[in-house]
């Protein structure tokens, strides 16, 4: 997104290089307006992005690298699925891509992963990241093949012609079938299905409604998730250390969480203090005053077990 932005800002900034010495005061006029679109209507700016430039070269690419790299016990063939996931997407308009429409792409790139290492997050994108990093055996939906092959893209089909649309996509909010929506719903959906063992969630509790039934872990995953293949739900709530600390494992939307779980027969365990989670935070910013007071408090601990 952001280097389409640096486009728009480079276009932008050419046309008022060509302004004449005349015409002072509609030039900064011009730039006025084009602050306050970039900075102020960024949904406007993602509206008029069209598919990702190059987007074949990318995602075949990530493919020979994951096989070959990340995951190279995997056997795929990588144009094919480039092939299923082309005829999915450009045989459809741009609002009119479903979830079916995937089934043959999915088919030619299955995927197990092993239980106990399955981490599902919500507005959590940073963190988690840096959670799985500390803990490698966690794998995310990101980890996964689909994930790997498509993430930060966008594409759509054109209307009247077949082809991608280069040059506009929709939002995802104007669709009910987005073909970035429901090509992820889909991996979403296998992603929480092949879950097992004790599963591991990751919320954030400096929003209100850090469970939210809209969000793809609150609309999908969830609903996908097998009690008899978990063991135990291990809720993760992490605040900034900033605050506010709006939600927690006792108040707001995670308590209506909780209440799923335990109607579905899922065992669960929730933690609102997570010192792993809290290290990771301080390691950004050390020098934040509630930083200062955890390691004192790690201190005196590890001082009275010396002891």
């Amino acid at each position: 997104m952001y280097k389409h932005e640096s486009l728009l800002k480079s276009n932008e900034a050419q046309q008022v290089v060509t302004v004449t010495k005349t015409s002072v005061s509609f030039a900064i006029t011009s730039i006025t307006i084009c602050f306050i679109m970039l900075h102020f209507c960024p949904s406007q700016l993602r509206a008029q992005l069209g598919t990702t430039p190059n987007i074949k070269h990318i995602v075949v690419g990530r493919c020979y690298t994951y096989t070959t790299l990340v995951n190279p016990s995997l056997r795929y063939d990588c144009e094919e699925i480039w092939k299923q996931f082309e005829e999915a997407v450009i045989s459809h308009s741009s609002c009119n891509v479903t979830v079916e429409d995937y089934f043959h792409m999915f088919n030619a790139m299955p995927q197990i992963w092993p239980c106990d290492n399955f981490l599902f997050w919500s507005k959590t994108r940073t963190l988690m990241h840096s959670y799985a990093a500390v803990f490698r055996h966690f794998w995310t939906l990101e980890d996964t093949l689909v994930g790997y092959m498509f993430n930060d893209l966008i594409w759509c089909g054109q209307e009247e012609d077949s082809g991608f649309d280069f040059s506009s996509c929709p939002e995802w909010s104007a669709c009910r079938s987005h073909p970035v929506y429901s090509l992820w719903r889909q991996a979403s959906q296998n992603f929480a299905e092949m879950a097992c063992g004790n599963i591991t969630i990751l919320l954030n509790g400096s929003i209100v409604n850090a469970f939210n039934r809209k969000s793809m872990f609150g609309s999908v995953e969830l609903d996908s998730l097998d009690p008899q293949r978990v063991n135990y739900v291990n809720i993760k709530v992490v605040t900034s250390l900033d605050g506010p600390h709006i939600e927690s494992c006792s108040q707001g939307s995670i308590v209506d969480l909780i209440q799923i779980f335990q109607s579905r027969g899922f065992h669960w365990t929730c933690t609102d203090n997570d010192q792993t989670l809290m290290i990771l935070q301080c390691i950004r910013n050390p020098q934040h005053s509630s930083c200062q007071t955890y390691a004192n408090t790690l201190l005196n601990r590890n001082s009275l077990t010396s002891d």
